[in-house]
C-alpha cells in the first residue's frame, strides 16, 4: 500500500526539491493553498484529520512530511524513533538564534502553492516542533496567515530559550516588517504547556504588535473544562471535537482566522 493510500485517497503524493532538499508532499482538495506542517511523530493521523477539515472547507492542502513515517500513529515509541532523527538532522536548528535550513525549502514550496492555486496568498499551519516554522515561512512574501499553535522550538531551557522564536536577527527583522505591513499571525497553546512557554507568547505580542493574536486554553489543574495539565497538542492530540469545549473554539478560531485572510 502506498503512502498516499494509506493517509487517505483525498491526497496525491510528489516529491518536492529545492536546494538539493528533498521531501515527499501530500496534496489535496482545491481552493486557497494552506501548508500544514506535521508534528512529531510525523503525519499521523490527526494531523491528517486537521488536514481533512481544511479540505473540507474549500482549501488546497500541502502536506510535507518532514520526518517519520507517513500514517504512522501518535505512539511514544513513534516518538521516541523520530526524535532521535530529528535531532542529527542538519535540516533543523535547535539553537535560540538561528533559523532552520529547512525553512527555505519550505518557503519555497509555499511560493510554489500560491503559483498552483492563486488566491490573494497561502496559509501556513505548524505545530509544535514546527510551530516556529510556519512563522518563519512567513519570510516568503506570498504568506498571508500563520498559525503557531504550541510552538516549542526553539527549546524552552532557561529565561532566554523560553522566550526564543527561533529566527536569526536579520529574519526576524523581515518577520515583522512584514507583520507591520499584510502578515498575520495566530499563536495557540495550553497554559499549562511547559513546552511552549508563556514568555514565548510574550515574545511574539512584543515583536509582532497587533498582527499577532494569542489563544490560551486554561489547563491548569481543576479547569473548568477537565482538560489534563499534560495537554500539549491542541488541534490533534488534545482536541475534543465538542461544540463548546476550549479546543474546538481554538479549532474554529484557526478556519475563521485562515478565511479572513484568504478569503478577503
Amino acid at each position: 500500500m502506498s503512502p498516499s493510500t494509506q493517509i487517505g485517497p483525498e491526497f496525491g503524493a510528489f516529491d518536492f526539491t529545492h536546494d538539493r532538499r528533498t521531501h515527499e508532499v501530500f496534496r489535496g482538495g482545491t481552493g486557497p493553498a494552506v501548508l500544514v506542517l506535521h508534528e512529531i511523530p510525523g503525519l499521523h493521523p490527526g494531523v491528517v484529520d486537521f488536514a481533512r477539515r481544511l479540505i473540507a472547507a474549500g482549501y488546497t492542502v500541502y502536506l510535507p512530511s518532514l520526518f517519520g513515517r507517513p500514517a504512522a500513529p501518535a505512539t511514544g515509541r513513534e516518538m521516541a524513533r523520530t526524535m532521535v532523527r530529528v535531532c542529527v538532522s542538519r535540516e533543523f536548528t535547535l539553537l535560540a538564534d538561528r533559523t532552520s535550513p529547512v525553512v527555505g525549502w519550505l518557503r519555497a514550496l509555499a511560493a510554489t502553492a500560491f503559483r498552483e492555486c492563486g488566491g490573494p496568498g497561502v496559509g501556513v499551519v505548524g505545530m509544535c516542533f514546527t510551530g516556529g516554522f510556519a512563522l518563519a515561512t512567513a519570510l516568503e512574501p506570498s504568506v498571508l496567515a500563520a498559525v503557531m499553535s504550541q510552538p516549542a522550538m526553539p527549546a524552552p531551557i532557561g529565561e532566554r530559550g523560553r522566550a526564543a522564536l527561533g529566527l536569526d536577527a536579520q529574519d526576524l527583522a523581515t518577520i515583522t516588517a512584514r507583520a507591520n505591513d499584510n502578515l498575520r499571525v495566530l499563536g495557540l497553546r495550553f497554559t499549562n504547556d511547559r513546552g511552549c512557554p508563556p514568555e514565548r507568547f510574550a515574545t511574539l505580542r512584543t515583536t509582532l504588535g497587533g498582527a499577532f493574536e494569542g489563544i490560551e486554553i486554561d489547563s491548569s489543574p481543576g479547569n473548568a473544562a477537565g482538560i489534563e495539565p499534560s495537554a500539549h497538542s491542541v488541534l490533534t492530540i488534545s482536541l475534543v471535537d465538542e461544540p463548546g469545549h476550549p479546543t474546538r473554539v481554538a479549532r474554529d478560531r484557526v478556519l475563521a482566522f485562515l478565511a479572513e485572510r484568504l478569503r478577503g
